[in-house]
């Protein structure tokens, strides 16, 4: 495998753009050959979610799915939880049910991978990272991770607009017939004090408008035990220690009214409710045994949103959606010696967000998009009150064919800030499937993006520098995908391998200024990565009613830090908590009687800071779980019990160092849908 490069980024940047607008017109020699071959039928835009497997490995860019059956087997419990089973994802977790989550894909930092939550972006203008420890999976319908970009080019232009996103589908009502009312509810209980009762309810309101309701409470001490190391190595003396100051107690509401009013239109309005209060643990370093941190979080997060989609006829297509959300934070450390006796700060952010999309089939296999959208952030802060207004614009281009999948957009963003930005990024992949009677595919994209400091970067207190530049991100991928099975046995069987070339310049970076308290934002680095993921996945059925189902993911990452030749402490030196290898796996068996699962997590030595120097480093580690589960029907209502037992050897294996994670714990769950 290798990758070329063009001594000038301008002509490579412009051989991209001429792409965008070409690529589509250089197929056309095809068209007229396939639409005699093929019956005319529209292309549909929209994912097909019944066959995961065959939209995974059909793509011109990675993608990961979990169906909501599959998440049932992962043991998790939030979806900070879930995505860790993601080829190439590094998420960042502080430890307990209440620490911070967030992810990164491919190494390229949490700030350049979008959330989606059912097809509209969450932003956190504030920091530029979304908690991603906040969503439940209890409504959760699919899980996936687009790595580049989707096929999907009807969609906001914000979408196009990150290196990666993560996508959260929540369950849709669906009614049998003659039943206008669904309903579930579900009880979670264990270890460390955890209470995590859900309600769900789907109701029928006419054969053209349907509601649903979800609430969750959650709460849980997070008294967690844990071995600490009095000194810097496993051979110093140690002590058994109690976390502190990791309650957590959590509220979530959801309601959402669903709509076909018009012929061939369909929409949603969601609104949201997060509350948040629970306690910042502290490092656990020498000395502090007791854990003297008494800082605290107030969190709360509301927004509206709507959809609307309308087919006006078999080739144009428009869609829009609105968005307000609104962010309350508040932070509080009692022990800073000051003259209030305390630390505290309050942070409110909010944004008016709206876009527009158009789609044109000019063939049955050729479609061009459209879509703009417009974003107004503010945000009222202690140390400064600023606002961004940022339009993105893009258009894009898809080619279907049986043999070949291709996809071409261009992204244009203008941010007016203190500092006015503009930006054109483009995309492109494809995907070709060389032989007729094999499903092997080899697929290709390459992509530039950026990201925009956040209000912390440029304007926090102390660190803020007014004059960052955007971080600017190229990607380059080149993979091959196979699907088969075997008979009745195997109904399954597939397998994808990516390797990738990821360059960052513009970095922002922090570093300290009159001392190791004190820190500064800056435009400093220059990134490299490389690395592989695999993805595995297959079914048995060797008897009746008994199946088997496996996964593993396995990736390999050098992500080295290439700034300064001259500096030998850090050049070619890894990104911080960044493994060279880290992977996982399941395995789940089916019978009448009861379904067993077992997951494990493992990851190599990482470094905490970003000189490679032994006494950075941190241990490898795995992370084994298993789980058993029944359902049995009674009357109407159908009963699923759930016991899992996490972390099964009980180690305290920190994903950042200072913050040990939980050791063995038992998760029980009581769900009865009606």
């Amino acid at each position: 495998m290798c990758f070329c490069y063009f001594n000038s980024k301008f002509h490579l940047k412009m051989l991209l753009i001429l792409g965008v607008f070409f690529m589509p017109f250089l197929l056309l020699g095809q068209i007229k050959q396939q639409t005699d071959s093929i019956n005319s039928h529209t292309i549909s835009e929209i994912t097909v979610t019944e066959k995961f497997k065959k939209s995974e490995t059909h793509s011109t860019a990675p993608l990961q799915v979990f169906s909501s059956a599959e998440i049932k087997k992962l043991n998790v419990l939030q979806v900070s939880d879930a995505v860790k089973f993601f080829s190439g994802v590094m998420v960042k977790d502080y430890g307990g049910i209440g620490g911070l989550k967030t992810i990164s894909v491919r190494s390229l930092g949490a700030n350049h991978t979008a959330v989606s939550y059912d097809g509209i972006t969450v932003t956190d203008c504030q920091t530029g990272q979304i908690d991603i420890g906040r969503f439940s999976l209890d409504n959760v319908d699919i899980l996936s991770l687009n790595s580049g970009q989707s096929d999907n080019i009807f969609q906001p232009a914000r979408l196009f607009a990150s290196a990666s996103v993560l996508n959260i589908q929540t369950v849709r009502p669906k009614f049998e017939l003659h039943k206008n009312i669904n309903g579930k509810a579900t009880l979670k209980f264990g270890s460390f004090g955890l209470f995590n009762p859900t309600l769900a309810l789907e109701g029928k309101i006419s054969s053209k408008l349907s509601a649903t309701f979800n609430g969750e409470w959650l709460s849980a001490d997070g008294r967690y035990p844990y071995t600490l190391i009095n000194g810097l190595s496993s051979k110093d003396s140690t002590s058994n220690e109690i976390r502190q100051n990791t309650d957590v107690k959590n509220l979530r509401l959801e309601a959402a009214l669903y709509s076909n009013f018009l012929k061939n239109g369909n929409g949603y309005i969601k609104t949201y409710f997060y509350q948040s209060e629970r306690g910042l643990p502290g490092a656990t370093i020498l000395n502090n045994a007791e854990n003297s941190s008494k800082e605290r979080i107030w969190d709360n997060t509301f927004f509206t949103q709507a959809h609307y989609k309308k087919d006006f006829s078999k080739t144009f297509s428009f869609q829009t959606n609105a968005k307000y959300n609104r962010g309350y934070l508040k932070y509080i450390d009692p022990s800073v010696l000051n003259s209030n006796g305390k630390s505290e700060n309050t942070f409110i952010q909010n944004e008016y967000y709206y876009s527009a999309a158009i789609l044109y089939r000019l063939f049955d296999v050729l479609s061009f998009s459209a879509s703009s959208d417009a974003a107004l952030n503010t945000l009222k802060a202690d140390f400064s009150v600023p606002n961004r207004l940022t339009w993105l614009s893009a258009v894009a281009a898809k080619y279907v064919s049986n043999t070949i999948l291709a996809t071409t957009s261009l992204l244009a963003t203008v941010v007016n800030n203190e500092v006015d930005s503009k930006q054109l990024s483009p995309h492109i992949s494809l995907s070709v499937k060389p032989f007729e009677n094999n499903d092997l595919r080899i697929r290709l994209f390459y992509k530039n993006i950026f990201r925009l400091p956040s209000f912390n970067d440029l304007y926090y207190s102390q660190i803020g520098n007014r004059y960052l530049k955007p971080e600017n991100a190229n990607q380059y991928n080149l993979g091959l995908t196979y699907t088969t099975k075997f008979e009745k046995w195997m109904p399954l069987f597939s397998i994808t391998i990516d390797g990738y070339h990821n360059d960052i310049t513009n970095k922002i970076v922090a570093y300290p200024t009159k001392n190791i308290n004190v820190w500064a934002m800056k435009n400093l680095g220059k990134v490299a990565i490389d690395g592989v993921d695999l993805t595995a996945e297959s079914t048995f059925e060797p008897w009746k009613k008994i199946g088997f189902n496996l996964g593993t993911t396995y990736t390999y990452q050098r992500a080295l830090n290439v700034t300064d030749p001259t500096d030998k402490s850090t050049y070619n030196h890894q990104l911080t908590y960044t493994p060279r290898i880290s992977g996982s796996g399941r395995i789940g068996i089916e019978t009448p009687w009861i379904h067993l699962n077992y997951t494990v997590l493992w990851s190599g030595h990482r470094y905490a800071l970003f000189q490679n120097y032994s006494e950075n480093r941190l241990p490898a580690y795995s992370d084994h779980s298993i789980s058993a589960n029944r359902s049995f029907r009674k009357k109407s209502y159908l009963f699923t019990v759930n016991i899992e037992m996490l972390n099964l050897l009980n180690k305290n294996y920190e994903v950042v160092k200072w913050f040990p994670m939980p050791g063995r714990s038992f998760r029980a769950t009581i769900s009865a849908k009606f």
